[in-house]
């Protein structure tokens, strides 16, 4: 089953679920409601007409302007079909999702990566330690609103040199 089908097949499959399906240069991307991302995730990938078998990669995007503010993309790959499919769901600062990775194995590093720079956490992750940064860094680096100058950035840069 194409990708074009899978997101008719998720619309008819989860009608309160799916807010929009969208085509951009032949590419679906079916965008979910977040509390249904999970049931819709593993839809996805145990329903044997479309076999979403690997998560290929999975970001957060930072609207600042927009409400819900942030945006979680996953692109999903059927070996078996040999087709993709992008899901997104719309996530408020502060609102927790449901991890995918026991879904997808991949998932498990990618979003430790979001919730490292954007702050987004998942509920039932199984490891949420830190792989980028330091357990105490402060901040979320990839979010629109972060200092990217930091704080010492006004000083002139000074190189010491031991002797």
């Amino acid at each position: 089953m194409d990708s074009r089908s899978a997101g008719n097949l998720l619309r008819e499959k989860f009608p309160e679920a799916v807010a929009g399906i969208e085509e951009f240069r032949g590419e679906i991307t079916v965008t979910v409601e977040t509390r249904k991302l999970l049931e819709v995730m593993t839809f996805l990938k145990e329903n044997k007409e479309l076999s979403y078998d690997m998560l290929l990669d999975q970001a957060g995007l930072d609207f600042p302007d927009r409400d819900p503010r942030f945006t979680i993309s996953y692109l999903l790959h059927s070996m078996k079909f040999n087709n993709k499919l992008r899901i997104k769901t719309q996530v408020a600062e502060g609102f927790a999702v449901d991890s995918v990775s026991a879904i997808w194995k991949a998932a498990d590093w990618m979003e430790r990566e979001t919730a490292e720079m954007f702050g987004i956490t998942f509920k039932n992750h199984p490891n949420p330690k830190h792989i980028l940064l330091t357990d105490d860094f402060v901040g979320y680096p990839l979010r629109k609103d972060y200092d990217v100058k930091g704080p010492n950035f006004d000083q002139p840069f000074q190189v010491c040199l031991d002797e």
